[in-house]
């Protein structure tokens, strides 16, 4: 696995781009399994979670050609069943989170889906009932082989039904989506996930010809239809990247502008940012953050310590806290993270802590920061990155610190963004990859 050398202190100037959106690059690329016609995606990013998702589609069968750096196109004319059940497909799924996104438009389609437990981050529990509850509710029938981990759905004919779900799950709400484009009659999805993913994935799929009704809210009307057809679908800027670019400026000092954002697709990460003290500006479609020397976190109106938590959409995406935290520990004041959603994902802060940060952590979820207000820089040191967020988060950490940094299993960085390395050191940081 690669490591990452990071020379720390050094303040970045420029222009970037972000990514297309992980999260969306996923479900949309399942999507493509909904019809036998072709589908070309734009702005595709070049990570090894979306890659992985992409072979993972060859070798199902799908006829898949990049058309250039970022745009692809998709024919799933003929799919291989029966490669769903073999050692090669449970191997590739297996390490890859977004693959159980296959299991509604197979299900759809074919009437048939197999799919072994997925991995991904290591950030607690993941369970995957809402998925498979929503698809009992359209009528398919479910079996689990706790032995082998491996997941089977079959449906002579889905039927569009009502359905609460037991929680906004966003790969949740997507599966049963595509699912239900292709059952027969009106099916009602109550407590939906209304992340601007999710909107992209319905606004693709009626393109394709599916009647969603609902789309950007919790509640969510799919009339099935007997076919789909194929469409040009362009993902947005990832979030996760403005976010962390945004973090990033700050702790560094950095002046930079953040190109091609989707403003209006950000919901509250611009003003979380401004909560914690970090100017920045938004001018057409750009957010550009001026150089800031120090940075002070607001108090709630009572007094009491500033809470950032996060919420199903429109509220925080949990995928930013790892960055609000470590933003913090340079910050002037306290503020309490708050993670409801995943109880290991915290569990990065020792490594911080072993820099020199001053972090109480309270429990699984919560987290209690002081900051240095920069008048105690962080120390390098030697870590690993156990999760994407968190692997960005200490890398931020290390460019903000004294001396040299070493990141082990860089890996996990890699699965979410594209090229961070070069172009972050295009900007000024002192980034060098090792490969072990």
């Amino acid at each position: 696995m690669a490591t990452f050398e990071v020379k720390g202190g050094f303040s970045l100037t420029g222009e970037i781009v972000p990514q297309g959106a992980k999260n969306e690059a996923l479900q949309v690329l399942c999507a493509v399994l909904l019809t036998e016609n072709k589908v070309i995606i734009e702005n595709v990013p070049s990570i090894l979670d979306v890659n992985s998702m992409i072979e993972l589609l060859v070798e199902m069968g799908v006829v898949v050609e990049k058309i250039s750096e970022t745009t692809y196109s998709f024919e799933a004319k003929s799919i291989d069943l029966e490669y769903l059940q073999t050692p090669q497909f449970r191997k590739k799924a297996t390490a890859l989170r977004g693959s159980i996104m296959i299991v509604g438009p197979l299900l759809a389609r074919f009437g048939k889906a197999f799919a072994p437990k997925p991995g991904g981050d290591k950030i607690g529990r993941r369970r995957l009932d809402t998925h498979f509850i929503g698809f009992q509710n359209l009528g398919a029938n479910f079996e689990y082989d706790a032995t082998t981990k491996f997941y089977k759905v079959e449906a002579l004919n889905l039927q569009g039904a009502y359905m609460l779900l037991d929680e906004a799950s966003v790969t949740g709400t997507a599966n049963i989506i595509m699912a239900a484009t292709l059952a027969k009659g009106v099916t009602t999805i109550y407590n939906a996930a209304c992340e601007p993913y999710i909107q992209q994935l319905c606004k693709m799929l009626v393109r394709m010809g599916a009647k969603i009704q609902g789309i950007g809210s919790n509640l969510l009307t799919v009339e099935g239809v007997e076919r789909l057809s194929g469409t040009v679908h362009k993902i947005l800027p990832d979030m996760i990247e403005v976010g962390s670019f945004i973090g990033m400026a700050a702790m560094t000092e950095s002046e930079i502008t953040i190109k091609n954002v989707s403003v209006n697709d950000l919901g509250i990460i611009p003003a979380q940012f401004k909560r914690l003290g970090i100017d920045l500006e938004v001018c057409d479609d750009n957010i550009f953050i001026p150089k800031q020397e120090t940075y002070e976190i607001e108090s709630f109106i009572d007094g009491s310590i500033m809470t950032i938590a996060d919420a199903p959409w429109p509220g925080l995406t949990p995928d930013l806290l790892s960055v609000f935290l470590v933003v913090a520990t340079q910050a002037k004041g306290s503020v309490l993270i708050h993670q409801k959603m995943f109880e290991s994902r915290l569990f990065f802060v020792d490594k911080l802590i072993d820099m020199g940060a001053q972090i109480i952590l309270c429990d699984p979820h919560r987290a209690t920061v002081i900051g240095h207000n920069k008048k105690i820089k962080l120390k390098a040191t030697m870590m690993t990155s156990p999760d994407i967020r968190a692997g960005v988060a200490l890398l931020i950490a290390a460019m903000s610190a004294k001396g040299t940094s070493i990141i082990h299993n860089i890996d996990q960085i890699d699965r979410g963004y594209s090229r961070i390395d070069e172009r972050l050191n295009a900007l000024g940081a002192q980034i060098k990859r090792i490969e072990n």
